[in-house]
């Protein structure tokens, strides 16, 4: 057991402790949608962002919930004057780290769905419908956005071109039609997120969709929109160190996900410590997944 995944465990679980204590019965009772949230000193840019969002989903209850990700400035503060249920972490650990914690509090929590998008503003919330709507009619597990299908604002042509090459990668190694592979706005039923391997700090947005893909879970994408950021700056670097980390995270999770698929199942299930400890999160658990979802898309 890596000491990283050590540290995760005790950040985790005492990032949890607090919520809990703070929130209380809202905490442990969350209605059926959560829409969660990875920040990271967005201040003025996070309270609009949670001011915006519906507080119904499909006819359905919602809730935001924030990871504060180690921020420094008023991000949290902010966050919570807007209504959010905000989880405060000390440390900055990247945006998969954050929601991997999102993604726990929603399903200890009691929500159904999980609905995630960015804390920049750049996502639509009027489409968060739209997203959540073929899995209330049965129609799917997990539905991405796609700028592809959709429409976007950067004039960044390397930018557009990775959007499509890591789309063209992921359809490949998959053997499922993606078009876009990096959308943050997301819906899915929350018992996805446990059960599936999660272990990337950062750019998860990969390792989700292609633990989704080889679980069988049924995936679909719906077109949707990303604007240009109005506040503040990005934090994904410039273009080449963004695209040679995805491309880590994208080949080395394939890779993963593909030797774990050839391994026997009880070598498969000793490896579940291993992913609570990083986040509560259970891996290849044949009780975590649907029995009835079985059949054969998300971003930053």
């Amino acid at each position: 057991m890596s000491a990283r995944v050590s540290d995760d465990g005790v950040i985790d679980s005492a990032a949890v402790q607090a919520f809990t204590e703070e929130f209380g019965d809202q905490a442990t009772s969350l209605p059926p949608v959560a829409i969660v949230i990875a920040a990271f000193n967005e201040e003025g840019a996070i309270g609009p962002v949670i001011e915006g969002l519906p507080r119904t989903v499909g006819g359905l209850t919602a809730v935001p919930v924030v990871v504060s990700d180690g921020s420094v400035d008023a991000t949290g503060k902010e966050a919570r004057e807007a209504g959010a249920l905000v989880c405060d972490v000390p440390v900055n650990r990247g945006q998969g780290a954050a929601l991997r914690l999102g993604y726990r509090l929603a399903r200890e929590g009691g929500a159904d769905y999980i609905v995630t998008t960015d804390a920049d503003g750049q996502y639509n919330p009027a489409e968060i419908d739209s997203l959540i709507a073929p899995i209330l009619a049965g129609q799917a597990d997990f539905v991405t956005g796609s700028r592809t299908l959709g429409s976007e604002e950067t004039k960044d042509p390397v930018r557009k071109l990775g959007v499509r090459v890591f789309a063209l990668t992921i359809s490949v190694l998959t053997g499922q039609r993606i078009s876009d592979t990096t959308f943050g706005l997301r819906a899915m039923r929350a018992e996805v997120t446990g059960a599936v391997l999660l272990e990337q700090p950062q750019y998860q947005a990969s390792e989700l969709l292609i633990g989704v893909i080889t679980h069988g879970f049924r995936v679909a994408e719906r077109p949707a929109t990303i604007h240009r950021r109005q506040v503040g700056k990005s934090k994904k670097g410039n273009n080449a160190f963004y695209a040679l980390s995805f491309a880590r995270v994208v080949f080395g999770t394939w890779w993963r996900e593909r030797r774990r698929r050839q391994r026997p199942p009880a070598a498969r299930s000793a490896g579940d410590g291993r992913s609570q400890l990083a986040g509560g999160l259970v891996a290849d658990n044949p009780q975590a997944a649907p029995t009835a979802i079985k059949s054969a898309p998300h971003g930053q």
